[in-house]
């Protein structure tokens, strides 16, 4: 007699243990430390609301940012001894088109009491991105809906549960104080926005292209030319104007200006010689006096803070019982020196 075996069903395959969901404190932790439930729950009555005042300029919608919601729990968090250790515990990711990429991802958290003990959850995300971002993306979506159902952040400020209208229970005051920065930023933030222009693509960060470029102002050449004190200085602005493109009927005025600025120059240099030739002889009294001003004046121009002792040691003499000459002959030597030091 022949006995055939027959073929057993394929045993179905093992599913993946899930972690635990509650791991208790580690071995001698101290009773009287609050458990991670209890942090949690310090934690969400001392969680300031989060409104939704971000705004998607592409779609039209208004949202709450996981750097709002991340912002809210920080404070409350470090003051209850809680954290978040978060690992991807699943990641699919496949192209859409020639640059989408789509993301689908699981977080898994593990939120840690000031105890040691564990509490673990599960969040899933989703994102799309036309560069390298989708991951980023939906880790920071997968964050922000752990935050709010987690912890309940309230969502505006009748959320805050005070127990009794009559008798609030106010935050404490470093809470409140990050609240009101945190205001403070998003203003800014939407200050700024609106001077911006549109992004022009999809990316989570702008691109090099995408930054706001400064506004350069043109140079007023004739201006410049107008204020030029000496020819070298003009010869450095009219050369700038043709290096930068200036067409020839500008320089033409460029050149006019010049022009201009030098006949003034020489006339001016003309009336104090004709001046000079026309007045009748000074008396050596004012002579001596006109040309002390004039010595004075010189050394100034110069910096020479030890005129009067210089002139004594040279002629021996002070400067007030100096003649005409004299005075003359010194102020044309500091004007020789400071000439030479250019």
């Amino acid at each position: 007699m022949t006995v055939t075996a027959l073929p057993l069903p394929p045993a179905p395959p093992t599913a993946a243990l899930a972690p635990p969901i509650y791991q208790p404190a580690p071995v001698g932790a101290p009773d009287d430390t609050p458990r991670v439930f209890a942090a949690i729950s310090a934690v969400m009555r001392d969680v300031m609301p989060v409104a939704k005042d971000k705004e998607n300029q592409q779609q039209r919608y208004k949202f709450r940012g996981v750097d709002d919601a991340m912002s809210a729990m920080a404070g409350p968090m470090r003051a209850h001894g809680l954290f978040i250790l978060p690992s991807i515990a699943e990641r699919r990711a496949e192209r859409r088109g020639e640059k989408m990429t789509h993301v689908n991802i699981t977080m898994r958290y593990h939120v840690y009491g000031p105890a040691g003990d564990c509490l673990t959850a599960e969040v899933p995300g989703e994102a799309s991105d036309f560069a390298d971002k989708a991951t980023n993306k939906a880790q920071s979506a997968a964050l922000k809906y752990l935050l709010f159902t987690l912890f309940m952040i309230p969502v505006d400020g009748r959320s805050i549960d005070d127990g009794d209208r009559e008798h609030p229970v106010e935050p404490p005051a470093e809470h409140r104080a990050e609240h009101r920065q945190r205001q403070q930023q998003r203003a800014q933030q939407r200050q700024q926005r609106g001077q911006q222009q549109p992004r022009r693509s999809q990316r989570a960060e702008p691109g090099p292209w995408e930054q706001p470029q400064p506004q350069q102002q043109r140079r007023n050449y004739l201006a410049e030319a107008e204020h030029a004190d000496n020819p070298h200085q003009f010869d450095k602005i009219r050369a700038a104007a043709a290096e930068n493109g200036a067409p020839a009927d500008y320089l033409a005025r460029l050149d006019a200006i010049a022009a201009k600025k030098r006949a003034a120059a020489e006339q001016g240099q003309q009336q104090p010689h004709q001046q000079a030739q026309q007045a009748p002889p000074a008396s050596p009294e004012a002579a001596a006096e006109a040309a002390e001003s004039a010595l004075r004046v010189a050394a100034s121009k110069a910096n020479l803070a030890t005129l009067d002792a210089d002139f004594e040691r040279v002629y021996g003499l002070p400067i007030e019982q100096a003649n005409a000459q004299q005075l003359n002959q010194f102020r044309t030597k500091i004007e020789a020196a400071a000439g030479g030091a250019k």
